[in-house]
């Protein structure tokens, strides 16, 4: 199992806002294979995309609260160490809004029973940025869904300085299981897969850890259905991304959020 948390000297240079040693610091002059297997995304595609300066990504819950995974984080309590980057794809925009952490609440069930899902509280409510509705029921997980992040490119790879986008196919839970590995225990009332099964090329990889991944709802609105939380390796063939289940952990987000 890997988590795509980001680690060692590309987190250094996230935690400063800027890409690491050989990523893209430029804009691509065409179509690339990208966040793995993406594009870029426009200014103002996803508002409510969130960079957090440790290395992982994350999604606007509320104008205070950034929603994103359990592994990302070490503890429940105090926390002034994490800045948030939001309102921009490139995060050395001047335009960009840089927002310090005051407190932390880590999912009490992550280390027994699932829920790879973490609220950072900010020192103040950001304005003029939409937030990201979360899925409170199993309407929506499944079908094609779109996910984002500042990631690396490919496996091993770089974090990049412009926000990448892609889509994934949902793949039900016996299916990622009969994949071996790590996946043989998949939680399927906690976890979502997602991912090209036969040929990968597709996914989300390391420092994408946190982000959102999110679908449009029947009245054709974005919703979160998933938090990046592992998978083994990036965008390999019969080894999709897992995924937080976010509506199974709905109510216990919401009843954090009240507390924090």
């Amino acid at each position: 199992m890997l988590t795509r948390v980001l680690a060692g000297a590309a987190a250094l240079a996230a935690t400063a806002g800027l890409a690491a040693p050989a990523a893209a610091s430029e804009p691509p002059s065409g179509p690339e294979t990208q966040v793995v297997g993406g594009t870029r995304a426009s200014q103002g595609e996803f508002p409510w995309m969130v960079r957090l300066s440790m290395g992982c990504g994350g999604a606007l819950y509320t104008d205070q609260l950034v929603l994103t995974a359990a592994h990302c984080v070490d503890r429940t309590g105090s926390d002034s160490s994490i800045t948030a980057t939001l309102g921009v794809v490139d995060l050395q925009s001047s335009s960009a809004k840089k927002v310090r952490s005051t407190y932390v609440y880590r999912s009490p069930t992550y280390d027994s029973t699932g829920g790879d899902w973490a609220l950072i509280k900010l020192a103040s409510p950001v304005s003029g940025i939409p937030t990201l509705p979360i899925a409170k029921n199993a309407d929506n997980n499944s079908g094609t869904f779109t996910i984002a992040g500042w990631g690396a490119a490919q496996e091993g790879g770089a974090q990049q300085r412009y926000l990448l986008k892609a889509e994934v196919p949902f793949v039900d839970d016996q299916t990622c299981q009969s994949q071996g590995g790590s996946y043989g225990e998949l939680k399927p009332d906690a976890e979502l897969c997602a991912g090209k099964l036969d040929t990968g090329g597709v996914d989300t990889c390391q420092g994408d850890s946190g982000g959102p991944m999110f679908r449009r709802d029947e009245a054709g609105e974005w919703i979160q259905v998933g938090i990046v939380s592992w998978g083994d390796g990036c965008a390999r063939a019969h080894a999709p991304g897992v995924y937080t289940e976010v509506s199974t952990f709905a109510s216990d987000i919401a009843e954090a959020a009240g507390k924090i």
